[in-house]
């Protein structure tokens, strides 16, 4: 596969850097799952508070940090900018909506297909060199996830409509993905989270408050859950993820994110004391080893 373009004024003293970040990245957002599901609002309010409270710890950065890298100059600059933001918006509302309309099973597993999107239109439209055994790697990793699941029979009480809706969302998401990977390129990491993030939030805010009215948790415990999904699952991990698109193929980095249903398998047996099974263990080592071998591709 073809690598990332260079980063602007960020350079790794490893290799090794970038994948532990995009590692790390990916485990902060599975833990997103387990706050919407412990949050006092709704769906779309959680979304809106996700990306709104997440713009304190980004902003906060972004003064500190001294050398701030290239600033836009033009229009199409600040459109490029705003797009993975407005693009995150439109993903979280279509999976927040799938939800509503199949089941969480399918919301879930179509979702996860956003890997497969971003090798397709990294294919056609970027010019991303491909190998089989990445290809391999990416069918053995989306296996997994459907073992995790609870296999092919977890398909079974869905509704196409909502199924067409979530894969809707794994489209969005690629986007997001393949759209952070381009500027990555040109500005440098906090400058992209900063704006991406405010546009997202813009984004998310008229659905919450149209759709849901009541979007203000009631208790301090609302508060902290939804701080926690703003601050570790987006500020923690979407700013890792989009450091790592610097230096690997966007392609790869998406598949390296299907660790997501692991982690959130793993933190509802910690915090939610649900029980991990057999069959969720062997998906789970099928997807690691489906990322080892797309790694050696």
């Amino acid at each position: 596969m073809s690598q990332a373009a260079s980063p602007v004024s960020e350079t790794p003293s490893s290799s090794r850097i970038p994948l532990v970040a995009l590692i790390l990245g990916g485990a902060a957002i599975g833990g997103s799952p387990i706050f919407v599901r412990l949050s006092e609002v709704g769906p779309m309010a959680t979304a809106f508070w996700r990306v709104a409270l997440a713009l304190i710890p980004i902003f906060i950065f972004s003064l500190l940090k001294k050398d701030s890298g290239p600033k836009p100059k033009s229009l199409a600059d600040y459109g490029m900018l705003i797009l993975p933001g407005a693009v995150l918006a439109l993903d979280l509302a279509a999976w927040h909506l799938s939800i509503t309309m199949t089941s969480v099973a399918n919301a879930t597993l179509l979702a996860n297909l956003a890997p497969v999107f971003v090798t397709v239109i990294g294919f056609l439209f970027l010019g991303a060199k491909i190998t089989r055994i990445f290809v391999l790697g990416l069918v053995l990793a989306l296996v997994g996830v459907v073992v995790l699941k609870g296999g092919p029979a977890a398909f079974g009480n869905g509704d196409l409509r909502g199924d067409g809706v979530a894969l809707i969302a794994a489209f969005f998401y690629a986007c997001y993905i393949l759209s952070i990977g381009q500027l990555r390129s040109r500005f440098d990491t906090i400058r992209i989270m900063l704006w991406s993030t405010a546009s997202a939030a813009v984004g998310v805010f008229p659905l919450a408050f149209f759709f849901e009215g009541h979007i203000l948790p009631p208790s301090l415990y609302g508060w902290a859950v939804v701080f926690g999904l703003a601050f570790i699952s987006h500020a923690g991990g979407q700013v890792a993820i989009a450091y790592a698109l610097a230096y690997l193929p966007a392609a790869f980095s998406s598949l390296t994110l299907l660790l997501q249903p692991v982690v959130a398998a793993i933190l509802a047996w910690v915090l939610l004391n649900e029980p991990i099974t057999g069959m969720q263990a062997l998906g789970g080592l099928i997807v690691l080893a489906g990322i080892t071998v797309a790694r050696r591709g």
